[in-house]
């Protein structure tokens, strides 16, 4: 379950208020897991004020739960958690998401900096640390990977533009932010537009569960997005036998 401050921040964020989303969409998104509330709480509110947009977590389950459902610039984890640890979130990351992951701990050792990198770890922030560091080393890993990168390429499915590097779908000031599993699917099926492609290896490329009930409802959510009308779908469609197309080009 995500954090109650996750949804208090959503509602003052004013995700459903579409003349604010592109502003917020233009900000860059992370992702703080630390299992102590308060210094997440804290580290949460000190990047809000700098121009981040942040959501919270307390351990790798929960990370991942809130990774599914929506997209994120960067994460910001520590080292020392219960269960599954900073370096374990952090190879999956690397493995599944690709974004860049600075790590927390209180382990200042060179060996210790060393695994972190060994992990995947983009930075490396020994506890206690000054908050306008990690504001700075944020966004230096943010711009080595390209974050507000100006000419990006945007793939075009009927009225919207898709932006991989944003994970977003855009029409003007109108702005619908994407899972990562959805950034995945439209850039799975975009490999070959109008050609159907199979639940089975549309699994296999977004890396979900094989079964075909789990495919279908991430196409039933993205189509919620992408169609004005879900009923009779012109963009992302069903080939009866065959699994999905997506037709891209201007509507």
């Amino acid at each position: 379950m995500l954090y109650e401050e996750n949804r208090q921040r959503l509602r003052r964020c004013k995700w459903v208020d579409m003349m604010q989303m592109h502003s917020i969409a233009e900000k860059p998104h992370i992702l703080v897991v630390d299992d102590d509330a308060r210094i997440s709480s804290l580290v949460c509110r000190y990047l809000d004020e700098h121009d981040f947009v942040t959501m919270s977590a307390g351990n790798g389950a929960e990370a991942r739960e809130i990774m599914q459902a929506f997209a994120f610039d960067a994460a910001v984890v520590d080292v020392m958690m219960p269960g599954e640890t900073g370096l374990e979130l952090t190879g999956f990351i690397r493995e599944n998401i690709k974004i860049p992951v600075i790590l927390l701990t209180a382990l200042g050792e060179v060996e210790d900096r060393i695994g972190g990198f060994e992990a995947g770890a983009d930075d490396y922030l020994p506890k206690p640390f000054e908050p306008m560091e990690l504001v700075m080393r944020l966004k230096a890993v943010l711009r080595r990977s390209g974050f507000g990168k100006a000419g990006q390429e945007a793939l075009k499915i009927g009225r919207w533009e898709f932006n991989e590097t944003r994970a977003a779908l855009v029409d003007g000031d109108e702005f619908v932010k994407l899972s990562g599993v959805e950034v995945n699917l439209i850039k799975a099926l975009a490999r070959t537009p109008g050609q159907p492609v199979s639940r089975e290896d549309l699994a296999r490329l977004c890396n979900i569960d094989t079964a075909e009930r789990s495919i279908d409802v991430q196409i039933t959510r993205l189509r919620k997005k992408i169609e004005s009308d879900t009923k009779t779908p012109r963009h992302l469609q069903t080939v009866r036998g065959k699994g999905y197309v997506l037709h891209t080009g201007a509507a």
